[in-house]
């Protein structure tokens, strides 16, 4: 692989957390996609486990609570390459929120992923998140 695959491939798997981040606060569930395999796992202390696109898509759909806002901040991506697969790790923090108001949680997670390139870019297959700590006001 090449020094120019391997920096291009990087900078597309952390656009494609930031595509992750964006798509959770703005309730795009539609664009699932655009982020996740159609066959990724995920496993949170939120949701427990999920296996499929449409599950996860249903989970986030039904998980909505009225008024709530969030905004994802990632930070500290390590990418390990190998191919047409990858595995990738960040610290998020997650601010809860509503119009006009400071948050009244927040949250810091540990984000595990395995990435895969399909023939519509890099998706996530699986992702393992851990919380580190939560703060409710």
């Amino acid at each position: 692989m090449s020094t120019d695959t391997l920096i291009a491939d990087r900078i597309e798997i952390a656009d494609l957390f930031a595509r992750l981040a964006h798509l959770l606060d703005e309730k795009r569930w539609e664009d699932a996609d655009t982020v996740f395999a159609d066959d990724v796992a995920v496993y949170s202390p939120r949701n427990g486990e999920l296996h499929g696109i449409d599950k996860l898509v249903a989970f986030m759909r039904q998980a909505e609570v009225t008024g709530e806002h969030t905004q994802h901040v990632t930070t500290d991506l390590l990418v390990d390459v190998d191919g047409d697969q990858a595995v990738a790790s960040a610290n998020s923090l997650v601010y809860f929120y509503r119009d006009g108001q400071a948050p009244h949680r927040t949250s810091g997670l540990r984000l595990d992923c395995t990435v895969v390139r399909t023939p519509a870019g890099w998706r996530l297959r699986e992702s393992r998140t851990t919380l580190a700590w939560m703060r409710e006001k």
